[in-house]
């Protein structure tokens, strides 16, 4: 019976991430950081400009190779480290294979301009997917209208506020049916008052379980939608832990000198 539970707790990591290390040059931008994501967890990664946050989400989602230590999707090694630390990656099949769990939204929107907002959405499951036309369409038009931009399907990115376009990209994240969807600054790029529609989206998000890791600068949003925070600096995971007690009440300098600058 034991051993059952074992295995079933081990099921609810969707992704796993340890001891990485990554260089560039002679400047290490990641040193030997571990973290876990479980099933239905939103987990916030803070901290300030070049402390390694967008690099970390750019190894979990394979646009950059990690130096050393092991990437782990669902239980699958993706990347493992070898006797001497060094991460070796596994076949292109099986890293196609770990693409198909994630989505990544980035802060400037990558949308393709010469597609409307449908094609945007329904190209890659149609196209990476294989999936039926019909059904890639019916789902997109849903998603859409779960984004308020159910009249928006044949207009083009440029034709879209900025925060519009953040919402179609969330949305083509979503239609690949990810498991986890990661989050680069997703309201970087945009004003103020457009920041509150994104926010409100990842909160919804949040409210039916998905999976979230979330690089962010908003502190109050980070403290209100997160269940776990990790606080970065300098290539490391300074401190880690429940949100309301990181925010409001960090145990380390560096945290409480970076906190200091959003407390109202």
């Amino acid at each position: 019976r034991s051993s059952d539970l074992i295995v079933k707790e081990a099921a609810m990591k969707l992704l796993e991430i340890n001891h990485c290390n990554k260089k560039f040059g002679d400047n290490e931008v990641l040193k030997d950081i571990s973290l876990s994501v479980e099933e239905g967890q939103v987990v916030s990664i803070i901290g300030p400009s070049g402390s390694g946050k967008s690099t970390l989400l750019r190894c979990a989602t394979l646009l950059e190779t990690m130096d050393g230590g092991d990437l782990i999707y669902l239980g699958e090694y993706t990347a493992k480290a070898d006797e001497t630390g060094k991460s070796v990656y596994g076949t292109k099949a099986e890293l196609q294979k770990a693409r198909q769990h994630f989505g990544l939204v980035f802060q400037n929107f990558n949308l393709f301009p010469h597609y409307s907002v449908l094609k945007n959405i329904t190209e890659p499951p149609i196209l990476i997917g294989k999936r039926p036309k019909d059904e890639v369409y019916a789902e997109a038009r849903e998603l859409l209208k779960k984004m308020g931009l159910a009249d928006k399907e044949d207009a083009y990115p440029y034709q879209l506020s900025g925060g519009q376009q953040q919402r179609v990209s969330i949305a083509r994240a979503l239609a690949m049916k990810p498991k986890i969807l990661f989050f680069d600054e997703p309201t970087s790029a945009l004003d103020p008052e457009l920041t509150g529609e994104i926010l409100h989206v990842i909160k919804e998000l949040a409210a039916e379980h998905m999976t979230m890791v979330i690089v962010t600068h908003e502190m109050s949003f980070a403290r209100d939608v997160s269940d776990h925070i990790i606080f970065m600096d300098g290539g490391v995971i300074v401190e880690e832990g429940e949100p309301k007690e990181l925010i409001n009440n960090p145990k380390q300098e560096r945290t409480k000198a970076f906190l200091s600058r959003f407390q109202a």
